[in-house]
């Protein structure tokens, strides 16, 4: 069931036809059936703003999160979507590893036994495995990235995308980042914002961003030309106003003196 329901969110991602939902650098996507985990692609592009293996555990922990762990080929499809989704044309992302919480903690070097030293750093314990051809490589290869080198030329094991390589741990990559499915799509602490639209076929992704100032500025940019109407409107509305009580006093203020005289002369004629 679990296969299938991720399978599911694959789809939803990149359906038929031209469709596809975006997925944003450094924003969480969960999906609203609270069954699938959510996930976070966070790619940087300028070099120096990658992290090493440690570093990326430590930012995905600090969120309430984990180092991506992989289930099964299913979830394995899903990032693939989303990374597909995340680099589409005109993104300006491309090439650039992620890491993944997969590691080797021990000394085993190129023997038969390394490969089955490697562990998932949050303590899942999956048996699936996606490696490159004649990976992993062992020695001081420790940490596990996956490829993301589109402009790569293919190598013997086909195109270096979405497979895995071990690689020194203090390199410095992009990385996924994977935390528990949201309890319900109005959580106080990071309120979802549902994508679907009237007419919506694609349901049942929603999209969180963290923090509410985020949030606050994409409500308050959209509304600022209407505010700014209503505020010309008002000025308008009250200098006509004030124009208009000023003409009234003045138009007052000289007829008084006119009716006097025509009331005089009329009771002078009359007698």
């Amino acid at each position: 069931m679990r296969v299938v329901s991720l399978l599911l969110g694959a789809a939803l991602l990149c359906g038929h036809g031209a469709f596809c939902r975006r997925v944003v650098s450094g924003q969480k996507v969960c999906f609203a059936d609270v069954k699938h985990p959510c996930y976070k692609m966070a790619y940087f592009h300028e070099l120096s703003s990658r992290v090493s293996f440690q570093e990326a555990r430590l930012a995905c922990e600090s969120e309430g999160g984990v180092l991506l762990s992989l289930e099964n080929e299913a979830e394995q499809k899903l990032i693939e979507s989303m990374l597909q989704n995340l680099t589409k044309p005109g993104t300006g992302i491309s090439d650039g590893d992620f890491w993944i919480g997969l590691w080797r903690n021990g000394d085993g070097q190129t023997s038969g036994a390394c490969p089955d030293l490697y562990q998932w750093s949050d303590g899942s314990s999956s048996q699936y495995r996606n490696w490159y051809t004649d990976e992993p490589s062992c020695g001081s290869e420790k940490c596990v990235v996956m490829y993301h080198q589109p402009t790569a030329n293919p190598g013997l094991g086909g195109p270096y995308l979405y497979q895995w390589n071990d690689d020194r741990c203090n390199m410095k990559h992009n990385y996924v980042c994977k935390y528990e499915p949201e309890i319900s799509p109005t959580d106080p602490v990071e309120k979802p914002y549902l994508t679907n639209q009237p007419g919506d076929t694609h349901e049942n992704v929603v999209v969180t961003e963290a923090g509410i100032l985020p949030n606050l500025i994409y409500v308050i940019i959209p509304t600022i030309p209407l505010l700014l109407l209503i505020l010309v409107a008002f000025g308008t509305c009250c200098f006509q106003m004030i124009h208009r009580r000023k003409a009234r006093r003045h138009f007052i203020k000289d007829s008084t003196p006119l009716s006097s005289e025509c009331l005089a002369e009329s009771l002078n004629s009359t007698l």
